[in-house]
């Protein structure tokens, strides 16, 4: 129900995703908008150096609506040797959190002193601070949160951040440059991990049914999809149909889903933590304290978020469709 629900509901939303293209297509000043240009920056921010310690402030003060002493342990993080920060001979590209039951998790970055290294940060320690909090409320066998629920304190962080900075910034440039951050987070995050999700459900289906999967099907199946998805406003370059050969997540039955279902709780709760306070608070702090203590879909239910019915991607859709909004005020006229 979760998944066919996901689904169902992105469908219903489509028509805002087409529109956030067509501003993006009126923005980037193009008469066609082809596949790559949805890689192409809407706005070029003034150039602004964000060293580590800078980002650490604006993280704290950005989550200080999840409590002070959520705000403590996150400076406790940053004291204590948590984190690793740059680039180092041998050391992996990327960043992610790790470690084990029984000690502080470890956040190994390749910071750069940039805005998105700074979202990167409040990521990744989201992860930490989930991990912390439910070590230390749950036994051994009930501490490790499932991959349902990995995303959802990370994205948290990330907007409650991103909200933070919107209303803190009124240069439009800047301004513009956040918006379409996260517009692509929503588009990238929530609207193309469903249509993977889509993608999987449907070939499943077909192998169910004894049909042959030959890659004309999988390809054709995959470009119909990105036709539906993408709309009118979208030239969908005839390649695309072969990207499903290089998404490793194929390769793991049934995981793409979870990107957007934690997208959409996490857009959920951080607006019920920002304009319903501490009630929410209690339920969020509640769920990152929970591990894997209960069925993943329960502990979001009792946090105020249940992902089998479609409010909480209706939620998110509403932030989705006010930045859009937001952003046509800065588009020309078709």
């Amino acid at each position: 129900s979760v998944y066919d629900q996901l689904i169902a509901t992105i469908h219903e939303h489509l028509p805002l995703l087409h529109k956030y293209l067509n501003v993006r297509k009126r923005l980037l000043k193009l008469d066609t908008l082809h596949m790559y240009d949805l890689f192409a920056p809407l706005s070029h921010a003034p150039d602004q150096s964000i060293p580590l310690e800078t980002a650490k402030t604006i993280i704290a003060e950005a989550l200080l609506p999840m409590g002070e002493d959520y705000v403590a342990l996150l400076r406790k993080g940053y004291d204590d040797g948590w984190i690793d920060a740059y680039e180092n001979k041998g050391k992996r590209s990327g960043a992610y959190s790790w470690g084990a039951y029984g000690t502080h998790p470890y956040v190994l970055l390749n910071h750069k002193n940039n805005i998105h290294s700074m979202f990167t940060l409040a990521h990744e320690m989201g992860h930490a601070l989930h991990s912390y909090l439910s070590d230390e409320a749950q036994p051994y066998r009930t501490a490790q949160y499932p991959i349902f629920l990995a995303e959802v304190a990370s994205t948290l962080n990330e907007t409650l951040l991103m909200e933070h900075l919107l209303r803190k910034t009124t240069d439009p440039k800047a301004r513009i440059a956040l918006l379409a951050h996260y517009a692509d987070s929503f588009r990238t995050t929530v609207f193309r991990q469903t249509m993977f999700a889509e993608f999987e459900r449907a070939i499943h289906e077909k192998c169910e049914a004894d049909e042959t999967l030959t890659a004309q099907v999988l390809s054709d199946t995959y470009l119909a999809l990105n036709k539906t998805y993408y709309g009118n406003d979208v030239v969908v370059d005839e390649d695309i149909k072969y990207e499903w050969a290089r998404i490793p997540h194929f390769y793991s039955s049934f995981y793409v889903y979870k990107y957007a279902t934690g997208f959409s709780a996490a857009a959920a709760l951080a607006q019920a933590i920002l304009h319903e306070g501490a009630p929410a608070v209690a339920r969020t702090r509640a769920l990152l304290r929970s591990g894997g203590s209960d069925y993943p879909n329960a502990l979001l239910t009792r946090a105020g978020v249940d992902m089998s019915t479609p409010a909480p991607i209706r939620e998110a859709m509403r932030v989705f469709e006010r930045i859009v909004e937001e952003m046509e005020a800065y588009a020309p006229e078709a």
